[in-house]
């Protein structure tokens, strides 16, 4: 993986851990393992981050941070891949749980009228919450592992073909020198 491009576009050390969110982990946040950007890192960081977006509860940064913190994954990309849900696509993600958890319980899904609004929350959860977390857990957990297997694949692809580069800039200039000793 190209760490420099990854590295582009993630938080420095001061900005996450001056954030007023993640100031409950004090001085965990000082483990050098959660800000390095490496093979086992990073693939990690992408399981916990995906799987934290789809979990439909409140302060998802703060779950996947502490996940972060415990298997000690790089903790950017993981609070960084939570904001996979946000305002604009939690209704459509958190929709397409609740008709995935619908149909693995086997009841038909409701055609509710969504409301932005809390009072429409606390209204319609009774009704919703078990196949709405059914489908996020299982599509989380699809998510995060896909996500796992696709980093660490892009990474070692990456790194063999910087092998096989490396190794044909070897081959290529062996039967130069060779060329050379011959003829002395």
């Amino acid at each position: 993986m190209p760490r420099k491009f990854i590295k582009r576009f993630l938080p420095s050390h001061e900005t996450v851990r001056n954030h007023k969110g993640l100031r409950c982990f004090g001085r965990l946040l000082h483990d050098p393992n959660l800000w390095h950007l490496n093979r086992r890192s990073a693939p990690g960081a992408f399981a916990i981050g995906l799987f934290c977006a789809f979990i439909p509860l409140p302060f998802q940064m703060l779950m996947a941070a502490g996940a972060a913190i415990v298997a000690r994954v790089n903790l950017p990309i993981s609070v960084a891949l939570v904001w996979l849900t946000n305002p604009i696509t939690i209704p459509p993600i958190f929709y397409v749980c609740y008709l995935l958890g619908n149909w693995l319980i086997g009841t038909p899904a409701q055609l509710l009228e969504f409301h932005m609004s809390m009072a429409w929350v606390e209204q319609e959860i009774s009704n919703i919450w078990k196949p709405l977390l059914l489908g996020s857990l299982i599509i989380g957990t699809l998510s995060a592992a896909t996500g796992y297997l696709l980093i660490r694949w892009l990474w070692y692809r990456r790194l063999f073909s910087r092998i096989e580069r490396r190794e044909a800039k070897k081959a290529a200039k062996v039967p130069v020198n060779a060329d050379v000793k011959k003829k002395n």
